[in-house]
């Protein structure tokens, strides 16, 4: 912290104004999981003032700007204060802990390359679900919608078959991922509903041994539905009839079987 105040004792002279300065470290990683060029720097008014050489393990000027004398001043305060490159080594040995837990694996390199890449999941197995929607524009049609997710690895293969023949998937939508390494996506089938038609959604995958397989079929159209409750209402209107006529039969019959008996 000496240098740090040695640094504010410049920079607070007449004319400095105020200041903000904080400590940034970077750690960026490779899409093998290995780790790049690790960064420790003391940043002044967001300007970098001071950068750890991690090869070196020593603080230097960041670059020859305005402020190149002030940092190599506090360069050789850091350097002498051993706190100070502790510190950046232990956020360096985090980094390389961070890369570790994330690919899964500890790396041995050899000739500068990763021996092994990073292990993956074992295959996870979709779910699948159709959604019907109704188009507005077309009352006879409907949208239907094959929703896929949950997969790995991301390749699969998604087909609508109607009454058993495969047709035209018609919108694909990209396979998205779901931050958790499986996958999603969807295909889209705009059909004309046919009462007695089958539509189904196909689903292929590594992870299955046979296709996943989601039925839908359409329901009645509105002059069926609408001849179905007349049917309805006229065969409840039919059976109270024959409930009324089957009752006074049975009242006529007892009233007949009465009065015989008292003669």
């Amino acid at each position: 912290m000496q240098a740090l105040r040695v640094l504010g004792l410049v920079l607070s002279c007449r004319g400095a104004g105020a200041f903000l300065m904080h400590v940034a470290s970077t750690c960026p990683l490779a899409a093998n999981g290995s780790v790049g060029d690790f960064g420790f720097t003391i940043v002044f008014n967001k300007n970098p003032l001071v950068c750890y050489n991690a090869s070196a393990r020593s603080f230097v000027g960041c670059d020859r700007g305005r402020l190149w004398l002030v940092a190599e001043v506090v360069a050789i305060y850091l350097n002498n204060d051993i706190a100070w490159a502790q510190r950046a080594e232990d956020r360096r040995q985090a980094c390389r802990d961070v890369a570790t837990n994330l690919s899964g694996t500890s790396h041995r390199v050899a000739g500068g390359h990763p021996a092994a890449d990073p292990p993956r999941p074992a295959p996870a197995r979709p779910q699948a679900r159709v959604i019907p929607t109704a188009l507005t524009n077309a009352p006879d049609a409907v949208r239907l919608i094959c929703h896929v997710w949950g997969f790995y690895p991301p390749k699969v293969t998604v087909l609508w078959l109607r009454n058993g023949d495969v047709v035209a998937s018609g919108n694909t939508t990209k396979i998205l991922p779901n931050g958790d390494w499986t996958y999603q996506t969807q295909v889209a089938l705009t059909v004309t509903a046919k009462a007695g038609d089958t539509y189904m959604c196909s689903v292929q995958h590594a992870s299955l041994n046979q296709p996943l397989r989601k039925y839908w079929s359409p329901g009645l159209s509105p002059v069926m539905t609408l001849q179905v409750a007349v049917a309805a209402a006229l065969l409840t209107v039919g059976l109270v009839v024959f409930s009324v006529g089957i009752s006074s039969y049975c009242c006529r019959a007892e009233g007949k079987g009465e009065g015989q008996g008292g003669w």
